[in-house]
């Protein structure tokens, strides 16, 4: 016993002089990253939504202590109380996209959302590019740029360009927390201001599951903010399409995806 107790002693101070391990390999890890690895922070202060505004003026996004969602009696609705919280829902519905103060240039995301039955959102990095929040639980179609997960398509001539449909189909069903981790480089520029790279989605994970690697937007997809690509933009989150609810939103500086 004494022997054993000498080992344990010796041991451990050795595994907590170790650094942490490198986990952003592009795949899940059990909990959330901002829970793994540092350099992660909040994009909700966890009381109100300071920092946020609404894209075009007033909005009613609000943040409350817990979202409900009933399948029988309201399938397509969410239900919430206002009240300090890390939580945000977006009222009714449709109501304006609700946009970051802050602005973003190559960076990592992992965020949390929750849809009911039909519902529609996105979340737009640098309010441009969006990744597609919708209802796709159980579909039988091959995957679109529509689905949950797609890098939506623009919208070009009143016609769908480009985009890129996840590979898979990972919805969880209506009702229950999801997420999205991204991995997202911005657009490159010369020194005269002209575009010389396409921003780019190096990975998207829903749900722990890869649905994109290395997919190229060329511009703004479909419903984008007003505003020219560059180096540093807002996030987005969009609110007028159906009920979304959206919680641990953490950003950090792009890293390197380590191979393994």
């Amino acid at each position: 016993m004494r022997i054993w107790f000498s080992l344990v002693l010796l041991v451990v101070p050795l595994l907590l002089a170790q650094p942490p391990l490198e986990l952003n390999d592009g795949e899940h890890h059990g909990d959330p990253p901002f829970l793994l690895e540092p350099g992660w922070r909040p994009l909700l202060n966890g009381r109100d939504l300071s920092g946020w505004k609404g894209q075009d003026g007033p909005h009613e996004w609000f943040t409350t202590q817990a979202v409900r969602w009933e399948r029988l009696l309201a399938p397509s609705k969410l239900f919430g109380i206002p009240a300090p919280s890390g939580t945000i829902l977006n009222g009714a519905g449709r109501t304006r996209n609700l946009v970051t103060e802050e602005k973003f240039g190559d960076l990592e995301l992992y965020l949390e959302f929750l849809i009911p039955k039909g519902s529609n959102s996105g979340v737009y990095l640098h309010g441009l590019y969006e990744v597609q929040i919708f209802d796709s639980y159980a579909s039988k179609e091959p995957p679109k740029t529509s689905d949950c997960g797609g890098i939506y398509h623009r919208w070009v001539e009143d016609q769908p360009v480009g985009g890129s449909p996840p590979s898979r189909n990972a919805s969880r069903r209506p009702g229950q927390w999801q997420s999205f981790q991204i991995w997202f480089r911005s657009p490159r520029f010369d020194p005269q201001g002209r575009k010389i790279e396409n921003a780019k989605f190096l990975r998207v994970l829903l749900n722990g599951l890869v649905v994109q690697v290395d997919v190229e937007v060329d511009g703004g997809t479909r419903a984008h903010m007003p505003i020219p690509e560059a180096p540093m933009n807002p996030l987005m989150l969009q609110g007028d399409h159906g009920p979304v609810a959206y919680r641990n939103l953490y950003v950090r500086p792009l890293r390197p995806i380590v191979a393994r």
